[in-house]
Order: C-alpha cells, then structure tokens, then sequence
C-alpha cells in the first residue's frame, strides 16, 4: 500500500486515514522497502495517533492541531474515533489502529526484519520493553533506546544517536504535545523510513500500565477502565476531554471525504 492508495475523512476536524491495522503495516512495511532501495534522499513517513484527548487538545490548541495537521498519517488510536467516524462522517474507519496494537502488528503481519529505535519513558522501561519485544519477535530487532527526560537543548544529540543507529521505525514516546514538537520539530534531520508516535506505549509492554478487557476496547470504554485504575492520573483528563471531543465531533459532523 502506497500513500495514494489511502483514503482519509474528518474526524473532530483531523484529517484522519481510513486505514485497518492490516493497512497501516502494509503502509510502513512499504515506505521501509522504498526507502532502503531509493538512492535520492527521502523524508519520513510520519505517523501521529487521533483519540478523545487528541481531539479535544486540537480543537483548543491551534498550535497542536497545526502540529497534527503537518503529519503523514493520522490514525485512529483510539476506538472513539472509529465510532465518530460511523456516527459523524461520510466515510467510516474500518477499524481501531491502536499504538499498543501497532508495536506488534509490525512483526506479526510482515514477514521483513525491521530495526526499531525506541524513544521515551525511563530508561529502565524502554530498555525492559525492548528486550521483551526482542524476546518474543525474530524479526524485531532494536537499534537502540533513550529515554525520554531530556530538554531542546539536547536534541541534537538524540538525532544523531537515531542516525547512527539506523532504524527502519522510530517510536516517539513523549506524550502529548511533547512527541508531536519533538518530530515535527527534527523530521528534516532524521534519516529515518517512519516515525510514529507513541505515548505510553512501552509501559503497556512491560507490564506497568494494564490494558482494559477486550470488550471495554472494543466498545470504547478502555479510557473507563484506565480512570479506575489510575483515577489521580486519568480521571480528570476524561472527565474534562471525553465530552468535549464528542461536542467536537458532532461540530464537524459530515464532511467530504479527502
């Protein structure tokens, strides 16, 4: 699948891929093989996630929605999206591309070795992350890790340790906004096939963060279960997010497909 071949709609006012996870590897697994066979110099493939917060921070925040606006790829990370666009758009999203999905996807629905360069978190936490996902797919290999706990100033440095490591994807795990200005911010200077963004994905992998059953996923209840088990950390941010990222939705109801 070439970036041509995907058909975006509205959702919340995001331009928003209409992409399956199937898809959504097929995309990458293609600008990755492009890229290692191209001699002129290509840019990123960058891929940024849409879900209730995002919507709402959007929609309140220019800069961030000019941030968004910039990527590749806006996809449905979150299941409210994929209802939205059932509900409030032309053009419906097949299904929920979540991040957490995504990091495995890679290795399971292509057969290619791909190099990952994780960004984000502690240390200790995208270093157990990425062991675990060594461990478990012969075909993910790490480039190498940082964490993410470092200023502007610094940044140099982090792209080129991502250059010299050579990766086919690098994951940006900084949380909203900070990832997006992190790669919008050093696209042109990482020599890099894809970017995507990734919040607390590393933390779902190792165990720290704990995802909801299947059935809350599907229905779109996943950020329930995530305010019940970290109610200081979440709640307030659903309570307040949630319903404006409905009104959002609505307000932007019916536009063309792009």
């Amino acid at each position: 699948m070439k970036m041509e071949d995907v058909v975006f709609t509205y959702v919340g006012g995001l331009k928003t891929a209409c992409l399956g996870r199937k898809q959504l590897v097929m995309l990458i697994d293609a600008k990755i093989q492009d890229y290692r066979t191209r001699t002129d110099s290509l840019t990123p493939l960058v891929i940024f996630d849409s879900n209730g917060q995002g919507i709402s921070i959007a929609n309140s925040d220019p800069t961030f929605k000019r941030l968004l606006d910039d990527a590749d790829i806006v996809h449905a990370d979150g299941q409210s999206v994929v209802l939205f666009s059932r509900w409030f758009s032309n053009v419906k999203i097949p299904e929920r591309t979540a991040t957490t999905d995504t990091i495995h996807d890679i290795p399971l629905l292509s057969p290619r070795q791909t190099r990952h360069f994780l960004l984000g978190g502690t240390q200790a936490v995208v270093e157990r992350c990425g062991d675990i996902l060594q461990n478990r797919y012969n075909n993910f290999l790490v480039a190498d890790s940082h964490h993410g706990y470092f200023d502007e100033d610094y940044e140099t440095i982090i792209v080129e340790s991502i250059n010299v490591s050579k990766p086919d994807v690098l994951w940006v795990g900084l949380g909203k906004p900070k990832e997006q200005e992190f790669v919008i911010r050093n696209k042109s200077r990482l020599n890099v096939p894809v970017i995507i963004t990734c919040g607390g994905c590393y933390n779902y992998i190792t165990g720290d963060y704990k995802r909801a059953p299947a059935l809350m996923q599907r229905t779109g209840f996943e950020w329930l279960h995530r305010a019940a088990s970290e109610p200081k950390k979440f709640l307030w941010r659903y309570v307040t997010t949630n319903p404006h990222s409905i009104y959002c939705a609505w307000k932007h109801r019916n536009k063309s497909r792009v």
